[in-house]
């Protein structure tokens, strides 16, 4: 129980002499709230020996204290009131989602000295660079291992493990229901919102699935990474969005045809003297490690130019898998103010330029209807000539009324890639184009 004793100053920043105990407060009491609590209570011993002195839940902020919230959050925990619970706390776990009050109750523990967990990425991704710089005003640490991909080690390898070296390229599958509904379509031949219904009825996608199908929660998860391996900052607006809501079975199905998958990914990547940073649909080959990625499962490659190519794998949501997350960094923090010390501040020093996607470096694969009557392919042809795009595959597919055609590129910029597909939209021998993917991962 918390009981607002305590004398705030003596736990300001790094102590000098080991507390009694690391008094925990726990924002948010939802399916990984409670998971966060539970386990601080069943692991306790090994927990205090981690760390270096008991960790004691103080209390669980809930809107409605009289809502029964389960065996593991029992009511003599529970209260109403956030501002005098972080008040008192060492540690807080911001476990709430969403911008606000998660802001200011953050913002709030760090000006009373408590370091802060967190696992809302959209807070971070927005609000990054104003809550180091108040823990770091305040001497406290702020973690958020759980915002990006749930239970799998990244943002420590990232911010910690691989900071003597100089990461290039990042690669992969951060946002699990997308991934889950694409693997479905593709494995089971669902279409895509018949594999949204599945999503949400198994739990992995929301009422409104916005967030996730748009890609907007990969682009927060994007924003995060890249800041942290290019050191410096990124901001939401600089990463470019696209989700999977247009992806039809007849995409999957020339993807498979041609021996590949499509996947929403996020990349950043140094390139043209800067960076980009994009999330998007994609093709990668069936040979590809990230094709083999399926359900509701995460996958991150990343590239340095020591240590080569670095590969992490493992669950990206739910309340278990993202509270052990959670746990990593609370003893971490609780260790940090038990026995004195203080984790990285926000590396922000390099300047390199935030690239629109038009710099990027990307294939294309076009799909399309076209008349069938000689001279078309060489019309189709002088359309990529002029914007001086080179095709690397082509595929004829047999029609009733106009032939399909399916068209892979050679890397070019984004700019070229898109002025080419402007142009065989605006040509007489162009019926239609059905669809443009990327091709990633080679």
């Amino acid at each position: 129980m918390w009981d607002g004793g305590g004398d705030r100053s003596a736990r300001l920043g790094a102590v000098s002499s080991p507390l009694a105990s690391v008094k925990v407060a726990v924002l948010g009491p939802g399916t990984v709230g409670s998971e966060v609590v539970r386990l601080l209570t069943q692991q306790a011993d090994d927990l205090a020996a981690r760390v270096g002195a008991p960790l004691e839940i103080i209390g669980v902020y809930v809107r409605d204290t009289s809502k029964d919230r389960g065996p593991h959050l029992p009511p003599a925990l529970l209260t109403s009131d956030a501002s005098a619970l972080v008040s008192q706390a060492d540690v807080v776990v911001e476990l709430m989602g969403g911008i606000e009050p998660a802001r200011t109750l953050i913002l709030e523990a760090i000006a009373g000295g408590a370091s802060v967990v967190t696992a809302n990425k959209a807070l971070v991704a927005a609000h990054g660079p104003e809550l180091y710089e108040a823990a770091d005003a305040a001497n406290v640490d702020l973690y958020f291992e759980a915002a990006v991909a749930g239970a799998i080690p990244l943002v420590r390898p990232v911010r910690e493990s691989l900071a003597g070296d100089h990461i290039t390229r990042i690669l992969g599958i951060v946002n699990g229901t997308t991934n889950y509904i694409l693997d479905e379509m593709t494995r089971r031949g669902l279409d895509y919102d018949v594999a949204l219904k599945q999503a949400q009825d198994l739990g992995y996608a929301e009422a409104d699935p916005t967030a996730d199908v748009e890609g907007h929660d990969a682009a927060a998860k994007a924003a995060i990474l890249a800041s942290l391996a290019f050191h410096q900052r990124v901001a939401l607006d600089d990463v470019y969005c696209e989700g999977i809501s247009a992806i039809t079975s007849d995409d999957v199905i020339a993807a498979r045809e041609t021996r590949q998958v499509i996947k929403l990914l996020a990349i950043a990547e140094r390139t043209g003297g800067g960076v980009t940073v994009r999330v998007h649909p994609a093709l990668v080959g069936e040979d590809h490690p990230l094709a083999g990625v399926h359900g509701a499962f995460n996958a991150v490659f990343i590239e340095a130019e020591s240590a080569g190519g670095l590969m992490f794998y493992g669950q990206g949501a739910g309340g278990t898998p993202t509270a052990s997350a959670v746990l990593g960094d609370i003893v971490s923090v609780a260790r940090h103010k038990a026995t004195g010390g203080k984790g990285p501040l926000e590396s922000n020093y390099a300047v390199h330029e935030v690239l629109p996607i038009d710099a990027a470096l990307t294939r294309y694969c076009i799909r399309m209807a076209v008349e069938d009557r000689p001279g078309v392919l060489a019309s189709v042809a002088a359309v990529f000539e002029k914007h001086g795009v080179g095709i690397e595959i082509v595929r004829q597919v047999p029609g009733q009324t106009h032939a399909g055609l399916i068209l892979s590129t050679y890397a070019a910029p984004e700019r070229d890639l898109r002025a080419t597909v402007e142009g065989l939209r605006a040509s007489d021998a162009v019926a239609e184009v059905k669809s443009v993917l990327r091709i990633e991962g080679e």
